[in-house]
């Protein structure tokens, strides 16, 4: 036999025959593993729900719930923050494993079990899973630098902001035109870069799940007359039209929502459509059920009734996006072809907003024909 394990791994033995448990346990005890066991499926998913393990040794044929069963509880409803491997025990007359092997185990052994192939492949799946821990922790550590990293950005870009704006009001003394100008361009530059380093920890508040929404109220109408009054002179300096429409039912519901990164979607998305506009319009629509476009429905299968949402639309007479970048739209740093598109992580962070609040937001788009972008936002009840 090997070493004894150095990491001392717990291991959970599930098995309704007391003998396979002690053989197992007896075993595995010998290697220096930290065993503990389960004589059915309901108590070995409620330890697991307690105290997670680093592997489950699972019987395949349990009375009550079986190994199938309980394979699909632990990849699917449990939710459980590692990875754990599972090990199924089969006997050689048993049903084909591939079932529990869909279901999400990591391999099979067959009874009665040999001591050399049981720890070989004990071995093999702990190494799986003291990998995936490796690799989960260093993207925890990435996640929690460039979160650092970023917060850490915001205070000189918002000194700098800062005193740049006395500048520009004289605080400091007379400007020529020449340093006007130079002024007004790093105060540009400046203002750019922090929006895209506050978007950044955004990103990553959602990711690490430390964003914590304040769930209250909210009227949909005033809010967008807010950010449209706000967005009104960028639609100026380019003489573009930005048009809010609204029905009357639709201004007396609200849904419930946290009203900074609601204020926070719809300035990314109605700035965008100014952005990427040049000439003609841009209109917000909402409507207290979605109004789709027959061309909408073979793109999008939606599970919804249409009388719980509200529908906003963001539409746009810009170039229009491609097929082939609308598919990975929403994705993180997926930048679109178009000369003035950003860092890529604008449509990613509106649609993790969106998907806090339970909606959905869909793209409709066609080249040289403008965008629209629809957000489905559940009604207060």
């Amino acid at each position: 036999m090997s070493s004894p394990s150095s990491r001392s791994d717990k291991i959970l033995v599930v098995d309704d025959s007391p003998d396979n448990v002690f053989l197992i346990k007896t075993i595995l005890e010998e290697e220096g593993y930290i065993i503990s066991t389960a004589e059915n499926g309901i108590s070995a998913l409620a330890q697991l729900q307690a105290s997670p393990c680093d592997l489950v040794l699972l019987d395949l044929m349990m009375p009550g719930m079986d190994g199938y069963e309980v394979t699909k509880h632990i990849r699917g409803e449990m939710k459980l923050q590692q990875y754990i491997p599972i090990l199924l025990i089969t006997a050689h007359d048993a049903p084909n494993v591939a079932k529990g092997l869909d279901l999400g185990a990591d391999d099979f052994i067959r009874k009665p079990v040999t001591v050399d192939e049981l720890l070989a492949r004990v071995r093999s799946l702990l190494r799986l899973k003291h990998s995936m821990d490796e690799r989960d922790e260093i993207a925890r550590q990435r996640e929690d630098f460039v979160s650092r990293l970023t917060h850490d950005l915001r205070t000189p870009l918002v000194a700098a902001d800062r005193m740049l704006i006395l500048f520009q009001q004289g605080a400091l003394g007379n400007l020529s035109p020449q340093m006007q100008e130079v002024i007004t361009i790093m105060a540009r530059s400046n203002t750019n870069l922090l929006s895209m380093v506050n978007t950044l920890l955004e990103v990553y508040r959602f990711e690490a799940g430390r964003k914590t929404l304040a769930f209250q109220p909210v009227n949909l109408v005033q809010l967008l007359k807010e950010v449209t009054g706000e967005l009104t002179p960028l639609a100026q300096d380019k003489k573009l039209l930005l048009n809010l429409d609204f029905t009357e039912e639709s201004s007396t519901k609200k849904v419930m929502g946290d009203r900074l990164e609601l204020h926070r979607l719809f300035t990314n998305l109605i700035g965008n459509a100014i952005k990427f506009t040049e000439i003609g319009s841009v209109n917000i629509r909402l409507h207290s059920q979605p109004q789709f476009n027959k061309s909408y429905l073979p793109r999008f299968s939606l599970n919804f009734h249409a009388d719980d949402y509200l529908s906003i639309e963001i539409a746009d007479t810009g170039p229009g996006i491609p097929p082939e970048e609308q598919i990975t739209i929403f994705e993180r740093f997926r930048q679109g072809s178009h000369n003035s598109s950003g860092s890529g992580l604008g449509l990613y962070l509106s649609r993790r907003i969106v998907e806090a609040h339970q909606g959905t937001i869909l793209l409709d788009s066609e080249l040289n024909k403008g965008s629209v972008f629809i957000v489905l936002l559940p009604i207060q009840s």
